[in-house]
């Protein structure tokens, strides 16, 4: 095919924070708006019940915080290879199977792709971590297939699937001047990946690219496990986490770790929840966070809280600290986050991905010394202890920032083009 013309086929990125699609076509960005000009659109659907409509996106994110009733989901991507995969959600007041919410976003994302592109896709490359499920490759397959079968509700005919740092690696390529040994780390919101591939510009019109992938890992680990684990350490202890009973025991802490975790917050809203926490108040030695804990939940404001740790995070790669004012809850109430704090809490996550990264080295028989690049991206990546803790591996590697949210969406259009023409 010739690369004058448009790509029969789209690349999509869905991503447990934000998604993006790519379409290869001449004079023209890889990536294609999805809301407002923007070429991310958050991975988040807003039930509006006073409207009867679902809401995605930041207009999503913007009517819950407007106060709008209704139900926000986030994370929609945790849900592959999770249990929840197989059951329903209370959606305006109906059952709704977690398939169908999936159905919904990436539906939704097709729409606006095809708007944007003003044509339809028939053809698509969807981007998939390297384990969906760490250890367990029954599982892991089984979530590629639930993905597989959405797009296909949706109107896909053809789809097919790459590594999501393969196809960042291939959106480097594109801009190298010689051939170098590169590590792609990719965290997302709920992955962190590896591949370890070699790269040259004479080779990325190659169709068959398997010999240049020398190694593939990954583990269970991302974006949103950085939120739920600064949340658990820095501000869950104001809402009891880490209470005494009266028998001495701690306070059960499921509560506070379905606060921390994105598709389980509305659980904590269940009114059985609440009874079972009214009932614990009694056996609390001091109630002053339970009773937070209460306003909390009476507020519905689980979702309002962990974006604003989630924002804590972001700020915390640049800066030393962040004052998070929690005043909507009490009055007066604000608790001080810093990096430290931030290192400390997920420095055994960080501690699985160094150890990850260690054994795709071995895997692939590299020693850290030959490794020429590190590219990083994904949303996650800016993290400065997580990128001392891989540039500790790798003495002799340059570190190549690339486009945290679009650089999958662009190679998986590049691959797109390269299998449907």
């Amino acid at each position: 095919m010739k690369h004058g013309t448009p790509a029969r086929a789209c690349g999509i990125d869905f991503g447990t924070s934000n998604s993006t699609a790519g379409w290869q076509r001449p004079g023209a960005p890889t990536l294609l708006p999805l809301e407002e000009g923007k070429i991310t659109l958050p991975s988040v659907v807003f039930f509006n019940a006073e409207e009867r409509r679902p809401v995605y996106g930041r207009l999503a994110l913007q009517e819950y915080l407007e106060g709008y009733e209704g139900r926000l989901m986030r994370s929609l991507k945790s849900l592959l290879g999770s249990k929840l995969i197989k059951h329903d959600t209370s959606v305006l007041g109906t059952a709704m199977p977690f398939k169908d919410l999936l159905a919904l976003f990436i539906g939704e994302l097709k729409k606006r792709a095809e708007a944007s592109a003003g044509r339809s896709f028939e053809q698509v490359v969807l981007g998939r971590p390297v384990h969906f499920v760490d250890e367990d490759s029954a599982a892991d397959q089984e979530a590629e297939d639930t993905l597989a079968a959405v797009a296909h509700k949706v109107g896909f005919k053809e789809v097919s699937f790459q590594f999501e740092p393969i196809a960042a690696a291939y959106d480097y390529e594109a801009g190298i001047q010689g051939e170098e040994l590169v590590l792609v780390v990719d965290i997302g919101g709920g992955t962190s990946d590896f591949s370890l591939i070699r790269l040259a510009p004479e080779r990325h019109l190659n169709d068959d690219r398997q010999a240049d992938i020398l190694a593939t890992g990954g583990v269970h680990i991302g974006g949103t496990d950085f939120d739920k684990h600064l949340n658990i350490q820095g501000v869950m202890p104001l809402f009891g986490y880490g209470s005494r009973m009266k028998s001495q025991a701690l306070m059960p802490t499921s509560y506070h770790l379905n606060l921390a975790t994105w598709h389980t917050i509305n659980a904590v809203y269940a009114q059985k929840t609440q009874l079972a926490l009214a009932s614990l108040r009694y056996d609390i030695e001091d109630t002053v966070g339970i009773d937070r804990l209460f306003k909390l939940i009476e507020q519905r404001a689980g979702h309002w809280l962990a974006m604003e740790v989630e924002a804590s995070k972001i700020e915390l790669t640049e800066q030393l600290t962040r004052e998070l004012d929690l005043s909507r809850i009490e009055p007066g109430l604000s608790v001080a986050l810093t990096r430290a704090l931030f290192e400390g809490a997920i420095g055994g996550l960080l501690e699985r991905i160094r150890a990850s990264v260690g054994e795709l080295l071995g895997s692939a028989g590299v020693q850290p010394a030959q490794v020429d690049t590190v590219f990083f991206t994904g949303g996650s990546s800016s993290i400065p202890a997580l990128r001392h803790s891989v540039a500790a591996l790798l003495p002799n590697a340059r570190h190549v920032e690339g486009d945290n949210f679009g650089s999958i969406g662009s190679g998986l259009a590049i691959e797109a083009r390269r299998r449907y023409g």
